[in-house]
């Protein structure tokens, strides 16, 4: 049985991270949209040019060349056996899209990582790129494990830009997990600008997340936990799905 998953969730929710942590431990490809535009543009296909074209004129794609993009990586072999989708559907026709992709193969699994706004205005607030390969680290808690040496503020902090104030007094650069390089705050990650992009996120993705709901595949995960707890959750969730189809496969052929 093919694992198919959908991943759904905010911005510092850390579906990325999940994905990315399920899809090793499962040996199935974590397929983001950045990522299967870079390879369509760069393989040259029909529709990767399409999309190069558009995007040299600087326009956004459309959910037409996307779906197509999405098709042609979907059936290359190594997503036969199963995926995991980040970042893809953003909207209720890509997502009926997808189901037509999906006739054929086994049913889309579909997680929701749920956190409260004001964990996650934390999160973004102290989120760290890296200067040099643009890795992006959430939250306070994940970017301080990569330092060289860390002094945590000795008195409780209210927020996380004091937090990372305190930290950044106290440590020496923070460094990339990927390539070593120098991690920094984003500049675009102050309180306002995340609590408008969450409500942007709110406004297009609820029908989406009304779309999935009423299936069977259906489930919610608490992202407001450590990211080890989030994991184990995410894999509850997963196998109880996967156990649903097994008793359903046994009663049909008990019948």
């Amino acid at each position: 049985m093919a694992l198919n998953l959908i991943m759904l969730g905010p911005p510092g929710a850390g579906k990325g991270t999940q994905a990315e942590r399920f899809a090793r431990a499962r040996g199935i490809p974590k397929i983001s949209t950045g990522e299967m535009l870079r390879e369509a543009v760069k393989a040259g296909t029909g529709i990767g040019s399409r999309a190069r074209a558009i995007m040299d004129r600087g326009e956004l794609v459309g959910d037409d060349v996307m779906i197509g993009i999405v098709q042609e990586r979907l059936d290359q072999p190594d997503a036969r056996g199963g995926f995991i989708l980040d970042g893809f559907p953003r909207t209720v026709a890509q997502a009926a899209a997808l189901d037509g992709i999906m006739e054929d193969r086994d049913r889309l699994i579909v997680i929701d990582i749920v956190v409260p706004e004001g964990e996650l205005v934390r999160r973004l607030g102290s989120r760290m790129i890296c200067e040099d390969c643009g890795a992006n680290y959430d939250g306070l808690e994940h970017a301080a494990v990569s330092a060289d040496h860390v002094v945590m503020p000795g008195v409780a902090t209210t927020s996380a830009a004091e937090a990372m104030a305190a930290v950044h007094a106290n440590a020496r650069p923070l460094r990339c997990r990927r390539c070593g390089g120098r991690l920094k705050q984003r500049s675009d990650d102050n309180e306002d600008v995340v609590r408008e992009r969450l409500k942007i996120y709110y406004r297009e993705t609820e029908p989406l997340v009304d779309y999935y709901r009423a299936r069977p595949t259906f489930r919610s995960v608490n992202g407001a936990q450590s990211p080890d707890r989030v994991a184990a959750d995410l894999a509850a969730a997963i196998e109880s799905v996967k156990n649903r189809r097994l008793k359903q496969a046994g009663g049909g052929a008990a019948r």
